[in-house]
Formats: C-alpha cells, sequence, structure tokens
C-alpha cells in the first residue's frame, strides 16, 4: 500500500484531524494563553507617550508678580534656554510663585534632561534673590496622563487650615500607597500659619522698619545645632528647637531694645493664626474644600487602579471626623469603561457576522462549527501575542 504525503492527503489540516485529544488540549491551552493575555493588557483612553516634560516651581513669599518675572523667571530662563535638547519654554509669574515648564526633544531620554535641568538651577543660584526661602524645585510631568480621578475634601466644623493638614499627613498618603498610584497632588488647600499685620505708624514711631522686623522674625525662627559637651567618657549633643509654633509665640518674640525696654512683635503688629496664603481656595458643589488629583504610575492599568481607590474611599472616610466628607468629581474611567464595553460588543458582533456569513455559505451547521471556533479562538490567541510584543519593546 503506497502511503502518500500528508499535502495529497489534507495538507498541514490532517495532522490535527488525526488527533483530536492532542487538538483539543492545544485550543484549550490558546484559549487560556489568551485570557491571561487580555487580563494584563494595559488600559488607558490614549497611547501610552512618555513626553520629556519637566515642570520648575519657584515660591518667594511676598513678591508681586513684576518682582517675580525680574528676579526670579528671567534669570532661570536665561539658563535653561542654553540647554540642548530643548523644544519649547513657557514660564507664568504670579504674586509669591514662579512656575516654568520645559518640553524636550522626544529622542532626548528624561534622565538627561533631569540633569541638565539641575546644572540649569545651580547655575542660577547666584542670580536669585538672596532671601529665597528655598531654591527652585522641578519634577517631571507628562502632559498625555491627565489624573485619572479628582476628589474633594469638605468639612462643614472643620477651618480648612486643620482639613489641608489632614488630607496632607493622613488621607493623601494612604492613597499613594494604592497599587498603580503614582502621584497626589494638593490644590485649593491653606497649611495654617502664623500671620503677621505690621502697623505702619507703630514701627515709624519706634524708628524701625519691616526689613528689621522680617530680620528679626527669620533670625529667632531657626532650627540650628547648638554643639555637644565632651566629657572625659561621654560626650552630650546639645539640643533644642528655636522654631516658634503658635501665634502667642510670635507675639512675645523681641525684636529690637529702646532705651534698655525691650520691643515685642506683638506691640508693632497683630499677629494671629491664620492660613499661609489666604488668597488661595478650591470650591465643590458650592463648599471651600481640598481638591485632590490622583495620577497613575506609567503602565498601570487605569480601571483597576480607579477601583482600588474607589474600595479604599469608605474606610478612609470612617477614619476621619464626621464632618469631613470625600467625595468624587471626576473619574477618567468612566468613558474609558464605556468604550472597552463598546469594543466588546462589537467584536462579539463582528465574530457573530463571520459564522452567519459561513453558514450561508456551506447551508451547513456542522461545518460550521470548526470556523466558528477558530475565528475566535484565533482572536483571544492573539491577545497574548499583542500582551507580549506590549512588554517587550
Amino acid at each position: 500500500m503506497q502511503v502518500l504525503p500528508p499535502s495529497s492527503t489534507g495538507g498541514p489540516s490532517r495532522l490535527f484531524i488525526m488527533r483530536p485529544v492532542a487538538t483539543t488540549l492545544l485550543m484549550v491551552a490558546i484559549l487560556l494563553a489568551g485570557i491571561i493575555g487580555y487580563r494584563a493588557l494595559p488600559v488607558s483612553a490614549l497611547p501610552e507617550v512618555d513626553y520629556p516634560t519637566i515642570q520648575v516651581v519657584t515660591l518667594y513669599p511676598g513678591a508681586s508678580p513684576d518682582v517675580m518675572t525680574s528676579a526670579v523667571t528671567a534669570p532661570l530662563e536665561r539658563q535653561f534656554g542654553q540647554m540642548s535638547g530643548l523644544k519649547q519654554m513657557s514660564s507664568q509669574s504670579s504674586g509669591g510663585a514662579s512656575v516654568i515648564t520645559l518640553q524636550f526633544q522626544l529622542t532626548l531620554p528624561l534622565d538627561v534632561a533631569e540633569q541638565e535641568v539641575q546644572a540649569a538651577i545651580n547655575a542660577a543660584t547666584n542670580l536669585l534673590p538672596s532671601d529665597l526661602p528655598n531654591p527652585p524645585v522641578y519634577s517631571k510631568v507628562n502632559p498625555a496622563d491627565p489624573p485619572i480621578m479628582t476628589l474633594a475634601v469638605t468639612s462643614t466644623a472643620m477651618p480648612m487650615t486643620q482639613v489641608e493638614d489632614m488630607v496632607e499627613t493622613r488621607v493623601a498618603q494612604k492613597i499613594s500607597q494604592i497599587s498603580g498610584v503614582g502621584l497626589v497632588t494638593l490644590s485649593g488647600g491653606q497649611r495654617p500659619a502664623v500671620r503677621v499685620k505690621l502697623n505702619a505708624q507703630a514701627i515709624a514711631a519706634l524708628g524701625l522698619t519691616s526689613e528689621t522686623v522680617r530680620t528679626a522674625i527669620t533670625g529667632a525662627n531657626v532650627n540650628s545645632a547648638k554643639g555637644s559637651l565632651d566629657g572625659p567618657s561621654r560626650a552630650v549633643t546639645l539640643s533644642a528647637n528655636d522654631q516658634m509654633q503658635s501665634a502667642e509665640e510670635y507675639r512675645q518674640l523681641i525684636i529690637a531694645y529702646q532705651n534698655g525696654a525691650p520691643i515685642r512683635l506683638g506691640d508693632v503688629a497683630t499677629v494671629e493664626q491664620g492660613a499661609e496664603n489666604s488668597w488661595l481656595g478650591a470650591w465643590a458643589n458650592k463648599e471651600q474644600a481640598i481638591v485632590m488629583n490622583v495620577q497613575r504610575q506609567p503602565g498601570a492599568n487605569i480601571i483597576s487602579t480607579a477601583d482600588s481607590i474607589r474600595q479604599m474611599l469608605p474606610q478612609l472616610t470612617e477614619s476621619l471626623p464626621k464632618s469631613v466628607k470625600v467625595t468624587v468629581l471626576s473619574d477618567r474611567t468612566t468613558n474609558i469603561r464605556a468604550s472597552v464595553d463598546d469594543t466588546q460588543f462589537e467584536l462579539m458582533m463582528a465574530i457573530a457576522l463571520v459564522v452567519m456569513i459561513i453558514y450561508l455559505f456551506l447551508r451547513n451547521i456542522p461545518a460550521t462549527i470548526i470556523p466558528g471556533v477558530a475565528v475566535p479562538l484565533s482572536l483571544i490567541g492573539t491577545l497574548r501575542l499583542w500582551c507580549f510584543s506590549i512588554f517587550n519593546q
């Protein structure tokens, strides 16, 4: 008996037809691999694009927008303009704050851009005001990845300064620990501070100036090293905190002497507990609130991250005072979920139409079963290859 080659007796399909058990196991393996690949696929509204963008923020309390522009923003811009790979630079100067946004070429690695920005900031240090409280701070931003969720924290009984402190130390830290959360930023907050309102007539009558008062406050509110006491067998480090914490401590601060009598800050100014910036605020549903913007980590599944945040909110709310409420203002996953559901529906509809057309041509139900199973199986198996290609770029 002559054995015909496989090509003349059914082609490559004969191998699978003659081994139904192995073929079934292979189909199950492809199905499982496709399901695992589907669950591992990243979900996002837009393709992953990592724009090399860095934002530089400089705070100079008490400075007007004009002073910020000439004394802070302009020197920094001159240094940043000399960097290679810089594509676009924009700045915004307001009262007490300067924000410079730097966008680099897509071919420039972000780590290299960070090094150039740090070098430019170091070069501009001597050109900035000497009494600048803190040096400029830079952070990486991605304009193509907006916050996945925006939350609002309100309270009907607590002042916003206490709410700000609670959100920053408790709520934001808990949310930052959730898997997939990359950054939590606060806006509209009012950090607690002691506000000093000078009496111009009083300081003029005593021969003082506002700069004298500022220097006295700054010099008396520094937590510096006190030294140590060395003995024959041990050494003791001296530790004392000179920083003032309350408005009453500031009122008792001696800023000068006149005729041997001390002049205290409370004699020439009104000192009260308040907010660091009383002109800053945010409102949600006609209530003053602290707004939290939650951004995901690069490559994290946006839907699972949002679900984890929503699952934590009830537990987080129970740990807060009853007057504090946490509400969701916006959730970017709503549109993404709708898009995913629509894609799944259209995919199932396409498979059904393909099977229907095959049946119309074959007019045989048993003959339609094989391609009816092969079409969705091939699509599901492709998901695993798709997942492999994404994570191995």
